[in-house]
């Protein structure tokens, strides 16, 4: 049998313009679609749920291997066969994590919210104050604040800063006056569930409406704001740079 060997010093044919471009966009969009499926993704905060923390507006990333790498559930609206399964597990979320996860209801919306209890805790509110397995979140009054919501029109409520048991500090949102989630519980939360409640507590849709959330429905942990625009600002005063790699938690 003879090999055929290319002789030494002929220089191979170089490859054409177009190849060479049509190679390198090939492997750049490989490369993305393997980061936004694996490691990082990008989402658009439409709401006013977790504000101060997040603004509506904010376009975040989140790190889809905080806990876990899995299948992806959906691209382009299309469910993948076996797609949410967990491939490796190294981590669990903790009460005070940002996260986003898919609606119980409809696996293809994703919301954010804050992890407030795991399995086994009990939770309660009373007169608006958050309470887990009988412990007080101290909260700490530090001003009058404004803000606009989806419809543009402003908001007036009272800023507070937040302590969980594990000593974590944030900023939580309440009016004034009796609302709807000032009494809640007390509830146990199921085993591979966790309880999220939005920063903007009396304008928040989260577990006090929807329910408790299967852990294996997080998507990742919510990293920094990359880009911020205000919907309701005028053409000059949209871009809110202040925002810009704010990190969240």
């Amino acid at each position: 049998m003879k090999f055929f060997r290319r002789k030494e010093g002929v220089p191979r044919k170089p490859k054409g313009a177009v190849r060479e471009y049509t190679e390198a966009i090939v492997i750049a969009l490989s490369v993305a679609l393997l980061l936004r499926f694996f490691v990082i993704e990008a989402f658009k905060i439409p709401s006013g749920s977790m504000i101060e923390t997040l603004a509506i507006g904010d376009f975040i990333f989140v790190n889809k291997l905080s806990y876990r790498s899995e299948i992806p559930y959906a691209f382009l609206g299309k469910k993948f066969p076996k797609g949410g399964t967990t491939l490796m597990e190294w981590d669990t979320p903790d009460r005070g994590d940002v996260v986003v996860f898919r609606y119980p209801h409809d696996q293809k919306v994703d919301y954010i919210k804050r992890i407030v209890a795991l399995p086994g805790d009990v939770v309660e509110v009373r007169a608006g104050v958050l309470h887990v397995n009988g412990v007080e979140h101290a909260r700490t009054y530090k001003r009058e604040y404004s803000y606009s919501n989806q419809a543009c029109f402003d908001e007036k409520v009272r800023l507070y800063s937040e302590t969980n048991a594990a000593g974590d500090t944030y900023s939580v949102l309440a009016r004034d006056g009796i609302q709807s989630g000032e009494n809640f519980g007390p509830v146990t939360v199921r085993p591979d569930h966790f309880f999220a409640m939005g920063d903007n507590r009396d304008n928040s849709s989260d577990s006090r409406v929807f329910g408790q959330v299967p852990i294996r429905y997080v998507k990742g942990r919510a990293l920094f704001v990359w880009l911020s625009l205000d919907p309701c600002g005028s053409w000059l005063g949209k871009i809110r740079w202040n925002r810009f790699f704010q990190g969240i938690g």
